[in-house]
């Protein structure tokens, strides 16, 4: 579906760019979001705007590069599911590579007055059983 392929490209812009206002036009105003960094969930776009921001300032000068693999779309009249693989590639100003991690994604989207939101976000990585460690890498 074009729309969705649309959210994924102004995603990947609006993290490049750390423009807060263009990444959270992205999300319903009553999302919930299950993030694997530092907290089990997030309800409501204040409370996910403040972490993005925090996202945003934390990376400096340097930027994240965002990739989908294997993105997988089902989509109704008025709801819609993606899922992916999502890499977050962190590169200097000169655009020299510095670290990367990849995660599983899986978008829920309610259209509104003819717009695709993001009404709920899960985000996940498996934990090696031996190590107990998450496994940021395919």
């Amino acid at each position: 579906m074009k729309q969705i392929e649309g959210l994924i490209e102004r995603y990947k812009q609006a993290v490049f760019q750390k423009d807060l206002e263009a990444f959270c036009s992205l999300y319903d105003e009553n999302l919930r979001v299950f993030d694997m960094w530092q907290r089990w969930s997030y309800s409501g776009l204040p409370a996910w705007r403040d972490m993005v921001q925090g996202w945003f300032a934390s990376l400096g000068p340097n930027r994240d590069v965002v990739t989908f693999d294997d993105v997988q779309i089902r989509a109704g009249e008025d709801m819609a599911l993606m899922t992916a693989f999502i890499r977050f590639t962190n590169v200097t100003e000169k655009g020299e590579e510095l670290r990367s991690l990849e995660e599983r994604i899986t978008w829920i989207f309610v259209k509104k007055d003819q717009a695709w939101k993001i009404i709920h976000q899960h985000s996940s990585s498996p934990i090696d059983f031996g190590s107990m460690k998450v496994i940021l890498q395919r």
